[in-house]
């Protein structure tokens, strides 16, 4: 009898065994699928200077519209110059560079080139706080979705894409952007001319 009692508890055991097993395959093939996924999605060509800059249209936050616009499209910036900023509050490098940023909007703004700062994977009081903290004047949107990071297929924050007076991607900067980088690409298209 008490052989028959241990053989019906090994039934419940190897039962046992056998759905864990199931789930952790189950699991390992669902991470699998998700690796896959994100590989096919990151094989997305990224767009690179001498490329034409992908359509966007932002909506700026109140206090921080382009020429009194509360949205704006590419489109609406046709013939200038474009340096497009991503970065976020919480960005540790965004800080190192945001006061260059403002310099040389203040420098440039009268000459055709619009600067736009877009807020990347933020919370608007904090991007805010942030804008207000550096005391910075030029343009700023929320990146909301991160429709246009993806379109732009960012790695991270800060990046920068200076686009040219056609629309054509000129310079991308990955990491903080220094004022004699900003100088030197913006000083060149204004040179040329578009």
């Amino acid at each position: 009898m008490s052989d028959i009692a241990a053989k019906s508890e090994e039934k419940p055991q190897k039962s046992s065994r056998s759905l864990t097993s199931i789930i952790v395959w189950v699991l390992v093939i669902g991470l699998l699928a998700m690796l896959g996924w994100g590989l096919v999605q990151s094989s997305a060509p990224r767009p690179e200077a001498g490329e034409q800059a992908p359509a966007f249209e932002v909506e700026f936050f109140e206090g921080y519209e382009w020429n009194g616009r509360s949205s704006a499209s590419l489109d609406d910036m046709d013939g200038q110059i474009v340096v497009m900023n991503f970065w976020a509050s919480w960005c540790v490098e965004c800080r190192a560079e945001t006061d260059e940023l403002e310099a040389a909007w203040l420098k440039y703004a009268d000459q055709g080139v619009v600067f736009v700062g877009v807020a990347y994977s933020d919370v608007e009081p904090n991007s805010i706080a942030y804008m207000e903290e550096f005391a910075v004047t030029f343009p700023h949107a929320p990146d909301l979705g991160t429709r246009i990071s993806n379109d732009y297929e960012i790695t991270g924050v800060p990046e920068t894409f200076i686009i040219d007076q056609n629309g054509e991607i000129a310079y991308v900067q990955i990491g903080p952007i220094s004022s004699s980088t900003l100088d030197s690409v913006i000083g060149q298209l204004l040179a040329q001319g578009g």
